[in-house]
This record gives structure tokens, C-alpha cells and sequence, in this order.
């Protein structure tokens, strides 16, 4: 039974005998977007009529499909699932009986009776179309001789064909269950984990570090070298967060206005934000770094408000202007001898690339996006049978979402991120790398994402009603008006006498070489 097309990739739907069980396809694009099922246990029995049911719930998931044969559920396993959240099994393909497709024959079996739902059916219903046949031997006999099984049955039976209520109730608990599904499938999904109870967690000190050498018994609990729990803490998760917060651990704020400042300053006070230990760097400012600590804990951890104090200070309002006199006593800025002045981090770079032209979806949440990325970047990487071998750049609007919002795989991470210092995500990396190489200028060059970056502001800045309209080819307001864009603030004289020059020269090039 099925309609599918076989010319769209399988679009469609089916259910066939699969040797000696039942299988069922939900498919848009066969193998990459659709659903194969199958029973469990071999459920054909040659030579008897069966009545097989199958129901779908339309959530595009596995668990939505049911399978009945003689009006019972059967255990189903999963051949493939990589049917996605927008797919659609819609095809104008008509029905077919004892046949997918025009080539094929239907011998050596019989069909009667196939019926089409446009609901879908409870278990009771299926059960109660199925046993129709037995449900009648069952009333011929006397009330005293039936047993509880066959009662229920007829009581089921009774409640589908013949009560009034029950129809109705029973679609309220089908739409609550698809509404239950529905927030399910859109709400995000954690993993919460709970100390087992009536026994504290343990572990042992290891000789060597071998896992079959077990040593002295301990307990959680915090370094000796640090101050204990809170008086009444419990020895969980619960009393480690406590700890973590406690006014007499100084730890927390410290590390945590350190990397602030690591994101504002370029640097942090303690310039090895992964490591406050003695193999760490010691902090350059350490009274600062003892107030800004207690400001911030005193302020309840308020992060904009401390971030706004940062940014309103006069050590980050000073001008990144270096002298050589600075450049000497203080190369590495550690002294806060001027302004901040250093690159902006990978994903940042081609954020104010889309913002500047124009580009950038300000669309929030939703799945992982796949903007422009090299061919077959994937394919080195890929499993065979997993639905992230190829690399399928998106369409539209999510080639020009933010970056928080790329898709990454593992050990494929984006080339044109990589170039400027991304980590891979592989570990953790507190602090980045920060070079300057070749590469970088030819990412902004060469790379689609900024070539249709740059078309853009240049498509804007041609069509801008902002301009006068006396001087709207203008090239000095063209300029102006990319500059305005790229740079927040007008162009000065020299930087406009370069652009025109520039402009002038591309000008010659290409009407001489038109092609």
C-alpha cells in the first residue's frame, strides 16, 4: 500500500511486507531526509488473513508510527531516521494497492477492505476494527463463560462503536497528546542529574593512576588549600554552587572580572586567565584586581552593570595612539598606558562585516545555520551513515545570520574563522591566540561571505536615498557614505584622498578591460 513517487527521490509514503514483517517509509528524499521502521519479530503467517493497521502521528519522528497486526501494537526498530523537522511527505502520486510503482506485479496474495483515517486512531479503536470477527463469537456465547480478556474486549468495543462521551474524550486526549508532542519537539532538552540516594559520592586516591589499584577512600568535597563549605552546606552540587559563591571564597570574582577585562582590554590583569596558580602569570594591577573582585560581588554579580563601569573608565576611554616612548616601557600594554587596540576575535570579524553592509539577520534561536563553506568540506570527516557527511551550504536569510548561530563539526571547524584564530571546540580555550597573517587579508578578499558582504554595501551606497540627490554618482559621497558605514564616523581628508585614488584607478582598469 502506498503513495510514493519514485521519480522525486521516493517522496511519499508505504507500507509493505518486508519478507516475513512489516515495514513502513515516511520519505521527502530518500536516504538522506525520511524514516524506515520495521517490526521486530517475523509476523506474517502465510496462508490466514491478517488485519494490519498502521497510524502516524505526523510528528516526523520514529516513535509517531505504530504498526498493528490482529489489533496488537508490535515492537518496531528503527533502519533509518534522518527525516528532518521541516520535511514534507506530500506527493500527487495516487494511491497504489499491492504496488509502489507501475512495474510492479502483486501475486500470490489477496487485500481486502483497506480504509484511510484522517485522525489518528488509539490503540482501543485499532484493537476494536481488528477484533470485530472474534467480538462476535464472543456474544454469541453466555455472559458467565466469558473471560476477564474477552469482558474487556467488548466493554472496548462498546466505548469506540456505541458510547456518546467517549469519542469525544478520546480525541481531547489525542489533541492534548499532539500538543504535548508539539512543545516538545520546540522546547529545548537538558540533561538534570540527582545524587543517588541514602549514599554519599566517593571516590579513591588511585596508585599511579590505575583504575584497578584503588587506594584511601574520599569524599567530595573542596581542596584542603581552599576554605571548606558553608556551615550547613550539603556535600552535592548544590553546596559546591554554594561555595562557589560564598563571600568568603575570593576566587570566583577574581577569575571572572579577570576574563571581563581579558574581553575589553585585549588582556587580562592576570595574563593566564586558565591558570591562578603559582604557574600562572601574577597580576599587574592586584588591587585593582581585589576591588574590581568585590565591586562586582557587592553589585550581585551584576555583568552589565560592570561592564558599563569598564567601559566608562578613563583607562578605556584613553587613545590608542603608540608612542615609541610607550612602545618601550610598555610593549605589551600590561600597564594600561593607553587605549585597548587590538583585532577583533574570528567570529566578530565577519559579524561587523554583515552589520556594516547591511546584511546581518538579526533572527534569534533556532537550529544551527550553514552559511557559505569551502565544497566537501565535510567529506574527509564524515561518517557513511550519519546525516552530516556533506555539507549542504542553507539558502536565504541563514547565510547572514550571526555566527554564535554556525553550524560546527567536529574536526571540520569553518577555514574562514580557523584563519583568524578560532578555536576548534575540540577542548576548551580560555584565551585565544591573537596573530596577523596573509591569510586574514585574503579571507576578506577572497572568501563568498565577504564578497557578497562588500556587493551589498556597494549596491546600498549606489542606491542610498541618504545622498543628495545633485550629487548622487558622486564618488566622494559614495566614499562618505562607506565610510560612515565601515567606520561609524566620516572619513578624514587622507582616508578619502585614498579611496578616490583607488576608486579612480579600478575605474581606468575596467573600462580597458571590460571583460
Amino acid at each position: 500500500l502506498a503513495r510514493m513517487d519514485e521519480k522525486n527521490k521516493y517522496r511519499g509514503w508505504d507500507l509493505w511486507q518486508n519478507d516475513r514483517a512489516f515495514s513502513v517509509h515516511m520519505i521527502e528524499s530518500w536516504p538522506d531526509n525520511g524514516i524506515k521502521v520495521t517490526t521486530r519479530r517475523n509476523v506474517v503467517t502465510p496462508g490466514r488473513w491478517q488485519h494490519v493497521f498502521v497510524t502516524y502521528d505526523g510528528s516526523g519522528k520514529p516513535s509517531g508510527i505504530k504498526i498493528y497486526v490482529d489489533g496488537k501494537e508490535e515492537k518496531l526498530k528503527v533502519d533509518t531516521n534522518t527525516l528532518k523537522a521541516d520535511a514534507t511527505i506530500r506527493t500527487k502520486t495516487p494511491l497504489r494497492i499491492g504496488q509502489r510503482s507501475e512495474g510492479q506485479v502483486f501475486e500470490g496474495g489477496a487485500v481486502q477492505d483497506v480504509r484511510i483515517y484522517g485522525r489518528t486512531l488509539s490503540p482501543a479503536e485499532v484493537k476494536s476494527i481488528a477484533q470485530v470477527g472474534p467480538l462476535r463469537a464472543i456474544l454469541a456465547a453466555k455472559p458467565q463463560s466469558r473471560s476477564p480478556a474477552e469482558k474487556d474486549a467488548l466493554y472496548e468495543y462498546y466505548l469506540v462503536s456505541r458510547d456518546a462521551v467517549y469519542p469525544s474524550l478520546a480525541k481531547a486526549v489525542a489533541d492534548l497528546e499532539a500538543e504535548r508532542e508539539a512543545i516538545e519537539a520546540r522546547s529545548p532538552v537538558t540533561l538534570i542529574q540527582q545524587e543517588k540516594k541514602g549514599s554519599k559520592p566517593t571516590a579513591y586516591i588511585l596508585a599511579r593512576g590505575q583504575y584497578d589499584k584503588p587506594l584511601e577512600k574520599v569524599e567530595a568535597t573542596t581542596p584542603a588549600a581552599l576554605h571548606p563549605l558553608p556551615e550547613g552546606a550539603p556535600q552535592n552540587r548544590l553546596g559546591l554552587a554554594q561555595w562557589l559563591i560564598d563571600p568568603a571564597n575570593p576566587l570566583t570574582p577574581r577569575v571572572t572580572v579577570n576574563r571581563f577585562w581579558q574581553q575589553v582590554f585585549g588582556r587580562g590583569i592576570v595574563a593566564t586567565p586558565e591558570d591562578f596558580g603559582v604557574m600562572g602569570a601574577e597580576p599587574s594591577h592586584p588591587e585593582l584586581l581585589d576591588w574590581l573582585a568585590v565591586e562586582f560581588r557587592e553589585s550581585g554579580w551584576d555583568v552589565k552593570r560592570f561592564f558599563k563601569l569598564l567601559l566608562m573608565s578613563a583607562t578605556y576611554r584613553q587613545a590608542a595612539v603608540v608612542s615609541r616612548d610607550k612602545l618601550e616601557k610598555d610593549r605589551d600594554n600590561a600597564f594600561l598606558s593607553r587605549g585597548p587596540r587590538f583585532r577583533m576575535d574570528a567570529e566578530m570579524v565577519r559579524d561587523y562585516a554583515l552589520a556594516a553592509s547591511g546584511l546581518l539577520s538579526d533572527k534569534m534561536y533556532g537550529p544551527g545555520t550553514k552559511p557559505y563553506q569551502p565544497e566537501g568540506i565535510w567529506d574527509i570527516v564524515g561518517l557513511p551513515e550519519g546525516n552530516t557527511r556533506k555539507y549542504v551550504r542553507d539558502t536565504g536569510v541563514n547565510l547572514y545570520r550571526r555566527s554564535i548561530y554556525d553550524f560546527w563539526k567536529r574536526m571540520a571547524p569553518p577555514p574562514s574563522l580557523e584563519a583568524f584564530d578560532a578555536p576548534s571546540r575540540e577542548v576548551c580555550t580560555v584565551r585565544r591566540e591573537r596573530t596577523n597573517t596573509p591569510l586574514q587579508a585574503l579571507v576578506t578578499l577572497n572568501d563568498p561571505q565577504f564578497v557578497e558582504a562588500a556587493r551589498y554595501l556597494a549596491q546600498r551606497a549606489l542606491t542610498s536615498a541618504a545622498r543628495d540627490d545633485s550629487k548622487k554618482d558622486s564618488p566622494k559621497e559614495i566614499a562618505e557614505y562607506i565610510g560612515l558605514r565601515v567606520l561609524c564616523r566620516p572619513l578624514r581628508a587622507k582616508e578619502s584622498d585614498i579611496l578616490l585614488a583607488d576608486f579612480e584607478q579600478y575605474l581606468r582598469y575596467y573600462r580597458s578591460n571590460p571583460d
